[in-house]
């Protein structure tokens, strides 16, 4: 929780929910309240905002019920479903419509996945919701009947362009806000979501980026924002900045004033939560991957820094190819990681541990580069996540990245982010 006028943090809470690629919402539920608990409750708090994980698929029935555990954006199960859309609509189509060609991480494959693998749960579909909607909504005093104090209204679900804006049902061409700010169209794309669930379901109405709502004790609440856009603003990105976020994941995006669009599917076009757009690179193996060798050699991470420092640039020849997860940038759910240039001089621990820190970087440097070829103007680089705290990471970053890097304090952005969003929708 942060003071509205200076952003000084004043106290905080923290719980942890399950990991994994499935889980029941009713665990990240128990959570939200047990970290509210900690940071001393919501009484004297004026105004609140929830970032969270993009992409999830959480499906409500009638009743405003979870009918299965959501799919998070690392479950990798609907890449045949991606294809399956790719097939039927052509990629340029939907890069066109949306800013996304479809992979296995957005919330239209895992509808379409649901569709065909689960159709009785998918014929119960009354309402779609990702991760941060969901929240906000239950905070709000929604709920499942009987079991929340305003009930399973669905049309009080709420999200933000960011969120909608990774569904692979939304277009920022079609979506409008007057001058008031007040949004007038949406922006879905019902053709399209009713081609992946097989009809068609309530949304969450998608509120302009000083819009707000009011809970049951009638604070103001922000429209929330997908993790990446709630890091952008919890930095204080602007046009010509890009993020490199080295978590589970890694993410490269930019702010940007103008909408990309790529038929590849290599940068998705997202929308930022201020207004403007947030082209991403994203992939599935980032700070895991330095766990993994770390783990290997028998060493921490800041041993493993040391060890990748003490080697040349190039590892002597040594590459490592960090799939251990498939990959999601290049689309690729079902690779492997490969260890080449393996010789008798090469296979050092020193040059394995380089090779580690230079492959992980390679793979978020080819997404700079991917956003540099759509003309996106990147002027300065900030390098967050729990990855930018290695010194070899920052040391051996510059040079993989061809600009310069800064590295801010460690801080949790994207909870900084929806505090800083909170606080806007004051003025």
């Amino acid at each position: 929780m942060t003071d509205a006028e200076t952003g000084a943090v004043i106290r905080e809470g923290r719980a942890a929910h399950p990991a994994g690629t499935e889980v029941d919402p009713a665990a990240w539920w128990s959570a939200l309240q047990e970290a509210i608990s900690a940071a001393g409750g919501l009484d004297d708090v004026a105004a609140w905002s929830i970032g969270g994980q993009q992409h999830g698929m959480v499906v409500l029935d009638a009743d405003g019920r979870v009918i299965r555990p959501a799919l998070l954006w690392n479950d990798t199960r609907s890449a045949g479903a991606a294809t399956d859309l790719i097939t039927e609509f052509g990629a340029e189509d939907l890069a066109r419509r949306t800013g996304l060609v479809p992979v296995a991480s957005f919330t239209i494959t895992k509808l379409r996945w649901l569709r065909d693998h689960e159709p009785e749960n998918a014929a119960r579909v009354a309402a779609v919701a990702l991760p941060h909607d969901w929240l906000t909504w239950r905070l709000r005093g929604y709920g499942p009947r009987g079991e929340s104090a305003r009930g399973p209204v669905l049309e009080e679900l709420v999200t933000d362009r960011s969120d909608a804006s990774g569904t692979g049902y939304w277009s920022p061409d079609a979506w409008r806000a007057d001058a008031a700010g007040k949004v007038v169209a949406d922006g879905y794309d019902r053709d399209l979501l009713a081609a992946a669930l097989g009809h068609d379901a309530a949304l969450p109405r998608v509120l302009g980026p000083r819009e707000w709502v009011a809970d049951r004790d009638g604070r103001r609440v922000a429209p929330g924002a997908g993790d990446n856009a709630g890091a952008a603003l919890g930095v204080g990105a602007g046009p010509g900045d890009v993020v490199i976020s080295i978590g589970t994941s890694g993410t490269v995006f930019a702010v940007s004033e103008h909408r990309t669009i790529d038929p590849t599917g290599t940068v998705a076009g997202f929308a930022d939560a201020d207004g403007h757009f947030l082209p991403l690179v994203a992939t599935l193996n980032a700070a895991r991957v330095l766990d993994t060798i770390a783990a290997l050699l028998s060493v921490d991470h800041d041993g493993l820094s040391r060890l990748a420092l003490a080697a040349e640039p190039g590892a002597a020849g040594l590459t490592l190819l960090p799939y251990f997860e498939g990959e999601r940038t290049p689309n690729l759910p079902d690779a492997t990681a490969a260890l080449t240039g393996m010789t008798l001089a090469s296979t050092t621990r020193e040059n394995l541990a380089r090779a580690a820190v230079e492959g992980m970087l390679s793979g978020l440097g080819a997404g700079l580069d991917a956003l540099r070829a759509l003309n996106v103007p990147l002027r300065r680089a900030v390098l967050i996540g729990g990855g930018a705290q290695s010194e070899a990471v920052r040391e051996i970053a510059p040079a993989v990245f061809g600009m310069p890097v800064e590295v801010p304090s460690p801080g949790e952005y994207v909870a900084l982010g929806a505090a800083r969003q909170a606080a806007s929708v004051l003025d």
